[in-house]
């Protein structure tokens, strides 16, 4: 996402001689973190998974048949895994804007070019179905103040109750919207003080929400402890840039945890019902990432699935945003022709899954990044994060 910036993988890290600096006072010095971005891939086709098993559920239900899913972990857990890497990358890729004069107008102007222009576009998407072909959506609520509200991050009460966007994945964006403001409030801090005063920023909000609880909407929303998950990541990633490099067989074991922790999730379901999603999700997800984030840095020649698993988390954030477009535009496609009787459940959520990766492959190369590019040179924004 949620939930989901810029290329995660792209970072800036410390050199043990000063780098050299561009025009801007920037480093030029960067490395890749593959595992990060494979896990950004793994954590979009989560999410996708999820909503590809309903839709062939529903498919087979109208059939007349059940549906067994699978379901070895909590799917939805990718949007856990988003958030700590968002807090990770934030940390690591803006080290050299924290005290600096306009580091957060830069920050925050960088982050708005990279996560506004396609979510509104998805959002713009929604809304044409919603008034061409509403039977094709799940739900339908069209007013202008929703409208306007979820253009501009502000979360917003539906008629059910529900406090979602016009389009739904649009709530982890308003987490990470929020997210952004609080991290530009404290990048005028040196590194140090700005990680400290975020990570209490973050804990006081939760724990006013819980005290002050019942509070009305937004700040309800903006108090859930589900923010404890930018703080897991914030904490990766000052790890990383103080250089703390476990071995790969630690790492390897605090990743197998955190798989674990959510394996027994999906198998105990109440689990995730009573404890908060910080520590149902949350923490196996900050493991997980641990895991791969603090990886040496090398210089050996990647692998090719590597590589392929970071150019899917180059698209990511499409994946997030297109796929269930994707997926439901295959489940009419799937009904009207027949195929799922002829083909069955399973090849409905392979076929939904690949043609969900080719659209957004499509979006990333041709769409997202002109645009992202030219929302940033429109706002001044530079490169970067």
């Amino acid at each position: 996402m949620p939930g989901e910036p810029e290329r995660a993988a792209i970072v800036t890290l410390p050199t043990r001689s000063p780098p050299e600096r561009s025009a801007h006072g920037e480093a030029r010095q960067r490395e890749t973190l593959t595992q990060v971005q494979v896990l950004r891939a793994v954590a979009a086709t989560s999410v996708a998974v999820s909503h590809a098993q309903h839709d062939a559920g529903t498919l087979e239900l109208q059939n007349g048949r059940a549906f067994q899913a699978w379901n070895p972990i909590p799917w939805s857990a990718g949007v856990d895994v988003f958030f700590v890497i968002s807090g990770l990358i934030m940390v690591h890729a803006t080290q050299q804007l924290f005290a600096k004069p306009g580091g957060a107008r830069l920050f925050l102007t960088r982050r708005i070019a990279r996560v506004v222009p396609l979510y509104w576009a998805a959002t713009v998407l929604y809304i044409a179905v919603a008034l061409i072909a509403p039977t094709l959506l799940n739900q339908n609520y069209i007013n202008l103040r929703f409208v306007v509200e979820s253009y501009l991050f502000i979360p917003a009460t539906r008629p059910d109750g529900v406090v979602q966007p016009i389009y739904e994945l649009g709530w982890t964006l308003n987490y990470e919207m929020l997210f952004y403001v609080l991290f530009a409030v404290v990048i005028v801090l040196p590194l140090r003080w700005a990680v400290t005063a975020l990570l209490a920023i973050l804990a006081g909000l939760v724990v006013a929400g819980r005290l002050a609880a019942p509070l009305p909407q937004p700040l309800e929303f903006w108090t859930n402890p589900i923010l404890l998950e930018f703080a897991f990541g914030v904490t990766i990633g000052i790890m990383g840039v103080w250089r703390w490099r476990p071995s790969g067989v630690i790492r390897a074991c605090v990743a197998a945890t955190g798989l674990a922790a959510l394996m027994l999730v999906a198998a105990f379901p109440d689990v995730s019902v009573l404890l908060p999603r910080p520590l149902a999700y949350g923490l196996p997800a900050a493991l997980i990432v641990w895991g791969g984030a603090l990886a040496p840095s090398g210089r050996e020649p990647e692998r090719l699935a590597a590589r392929w698993g970071a150019g899917i988390g180059n698209a990511s954030y499409a994946i997030y945003l297109l796929h269930p477009f994707v997926i439901r535009a295959m489940r009419v496609i799937f009904w009207r022709t027949g195929l799922i009787g002829l083909l069955g459940p399973w090849a409905f959520v392979t076929m939904a899954l690949a043609a969900s990766f080719g659209a957004a492959l499509i979006t990333y190369r041709w769409f997202e990044k002109p645009l992202t590019h030219f929302a940033r040179r429109l706002l001044g924004a530079g490169g970067g994060v």
